[in-house]
């Protein structure tokens, strides 16, 4: 018999080796496997959500230049979108007019007012000159008419002393009268002075408001983000509130992620997480429960399950998780992309 026969052959023990090598590293991925899944709830039922607003229009008109690309990155305040504004401006002219006409009536009618009061002092002090006049007379005719009675003085003497008493009362009537009239047009002044200052307010209003529609035809980035669709193009009309852009918030990224009813037992907000982006391979981002849904959801679809029909099947329900990255460094993530999340038992 050939001694050989009973040697084993290089190969099978090569074969051999790999096999054992393979049997310990399957059975090794069994163990990280089950260890992770033991301190791990994880579901690739995820996406990347982000605020993805759009840019509208706050003033109407023809569009005169347009400073975008599409899918461009834009910081806070860049300018997007210019109207033509020649219609606004005529609009801030026409106010600004206004105000100065209000303005300019309200100094005509100050000093409308202090000539008035200064005219009330005048007033007073033809009062006071008639009113010693006035009571002179009225001791002269009752001395004239004591005179008369004892006929010291003659009818015609007396009837001039009547007639320079009846001039100095009505001379100290009218002083009265003159100076009660100064007095009412002063209130009527001051009267149309207050309602002036409350149609100034009103103009100056209407001439913010002027301003503000002429800030309005600069369309600005409301915050720091990346660009939609490029939709409008220089000569279109707009109309106001009208959407021009989208508008992607690159500061602020979070996962939804659906786990089952079973899984979220024991969650918690600020739990560690760790999130793995289908694009994005090999690359683990920490993140960090941020809320947890009240309810399933399905319950926030537009026509919720009915299992009151007598058709019920028991399934599974998903419940929404809001998961927020902790890794400053997401500029790869994009709004949309498939995740898979692990969220780390215990406290």
């Amino acid at each position: 018999m050939n001694k050989d026969h009973h040697k084993t052959h290089p190969g099978n023990i090569i074969i051999t080796i790999i096999a054992v090598l393979l049997v310990l590293a399957g059975a090794g991925y069994f163990i990280y496997f089950w260890q992770y899944s033991r301190n791990h709830e994880e579901t690739n039922d995820a996406q990347v959500e982000a605020y993805i607003n759009p840019v509208s229009a706050r003033a109407g008109g023809y569009i005169q230049r347009v400073y975008f690309e599409e899918h461009q990155l834009v910081k806070e305040g860049d300018t997007l979108v210019i109207l033509d504004d020649r219609e606004y401006q005529a609009q801030l002219q026409s106010a600004e007019a206004a105000v100065e006409d209000a303005y300019a009536q309200q100094t005509v009618l100050a000093a409308s007012i202090r000539s008035a009061e200064l005219g009330t002092r005048v007033n007073e002090d033809q009062i006071k000159g008639a009113e010693a006049r006035y009571r002179q007379q009225q001791q002269d005719i009752k001395r004239y008419r004591n005179l008369l009675k004892e006929e010291a003085v003659t009818g015609s003497e007396f009837e001039q002393v009547k007639a320079r008493y009846e001039v100095t009362a009505s001379d100290f009537s009218a002083a009265k009268n003159n100076l009660a009239m100064n007095l009412a047009k002063i209130q009527e002044l001051k009267t149309r002075f207050a309602l002036l200052k409350a149609d100034i307010k009103k103009k100056e209003a209407a001439l913010e408001l002027a301003r503000l529609n002429l800030s309005y035809t600069v369309i600005r980035a409301p915050y720091s983000g990346r660009l939609g669709r490029k939709n409008i193009m220089e000569g279109q009309q707009i109309q106001p509130g009208q959407p021009l852009v989208s508008i992607i918030n690159e500061n602020e990224k979070w996962v939804i992620a659906n786990f089952k009813e079973t899984q979220v037992e024991g969650m918690y907000i600020g739990q560690p997480v760790e999130i793995r982006i289908d694009a994005i391979d090999g690359k683990v981002f920490e993140g960090q429960v941020e809320a947890i849904a009240g309810s399933t959801g399905s319950k926030f679809s537009l026509l919720p399950p009915d299992n009151s029909t007598g058709n019920f099947v028991k399934i599974v329900q998903r419940i929404p998780v809001k998961i927020a990255f902790t890794d400053t460094r997401i500029s790869a993530v994009v709004p949309g992309m498939n995740a898979t999340v692990a969220v780390k038992k215990g406290k």
